[in-house]
């Protein structure tokens, strides 16, 4: 039986075998974090969007999702929590885990000594949005209210235009039902969608790519949160000093005190000691 420290050194190894991955990788609880910098990220996800058609299989790489590593995933994902493996044979998924948080990014460039950028699902949303532009290639938006899918329309159509875009705003029973998911999956594969935000929150939206991804048939799935909701210009970003010193969370938490007390002010202080020991792989 393999160690935990084994099994990093194993995943590491998968995320760098077979296909474009970040240059350094860490661990941290059992969660791998990849080091990107944007224009490479940009350029394998472009990539990937004008790769071979059909479902996954010996002509087409699985599926590639973004995910978004902060304090708030370290409360549901790692080492005696849920699991999401990085298995692309077994699920046609294929993972890229990102320093979205800043205490994430802090401890992986203490880990390696390298500067590690933070590459967050709100910053990334427009520039892949300009891949598949560019690409030819059609969007979708899964979760989030019908208001928000109505002024995402707008900037989808002022901003980029030309982009097929679609949208679905299902019910929470739903997305929680496996026939639900299955149903509006295969939804999402008839429309041909390329490119699929999935905004349902940690850990449902990284679970449900996980489960379900495969079934849809997009190349990209970006499990991104409340990128959506930014881009739609439903919330509004923290002043760019806050972002850069680490207090985006705070200000997040003056416009939002009811629905993210909890998760900043009571989930946060244990979910930082689990990246305290951080290392590189």
């Amino acid at each position: 039986m393999s160690t935990p420290h084994q099994a990093d050194h194993a995943r590491a190894r998968g995320l760098r075998r077979g296909r474009h991955a970040g240059d350094c990788s860490v661990s941290s609880n059992d969660v791998v974090v990849e080091r990107w910098e944007r224009e490479p990220l940009l350029e394998r996800v472009a990539a990937h969007l004008r790769g071979p058609a059909g479902p996954p299989g010996p002509d087409r790489a699985p599926a590639v999702a973004i995910g978004s590593v902060n304090l708030d995933h370290f409360t549901h994902f790692g080492r005696g929590r849920l699991d999401l493996a990085n298995e692309p044979e077994r699920t046609g998924v294929d993972w890229v885990m990102l320093a979205d948080g800043a205490p994430v990014a802090y401890r992986a460039k203490l880990a390696t000594g390298r500067e590690w950028p933070r590459l967050t699902g709100a910053d990334l949303l427009p520039d892949l949005l300009r891949c598949a532009q560019q690409a030819g290639a059609s969007v979708g938006f899964l979760g989030g209210a019908p208001a928000v899918h109505e002024a995402l329309r707008e900037v989808v159509a002022r901003d980029f235009g030309g982009v097929d875009a679609a949208f679905w705003s299902p019910e929470r029973f739903e997305i929680d039902s496996p026939t639900g998911s299955v149903r509006i999956a295969h939804e999402i594969r008839e429309r041909g969608v390329d490119l699929l935000t999935v905004a349902l929150g940690k850990p449902r939206q990284e679970l449900w790519i996980q489960r379900y991804g495969r079934l849809t048939g997009s190349r990209v799935l970006l499990a991104f949160g409340a990128s959506a909701d930014f881009l739609a210009g439903r919330v509004e970003r923290a002043p760019r000093w806050m972002q850069d010193n680490g207090l985006e969370w705070a200000y997040r938490l003056r416009q939002e005190p009811r629905r993210l007390a909890r998760r900043y002010l009571v989930e946060g202080p244990p979910a930082l000691t689990r990246i305290a020991r951080t290392r590189e792989l």
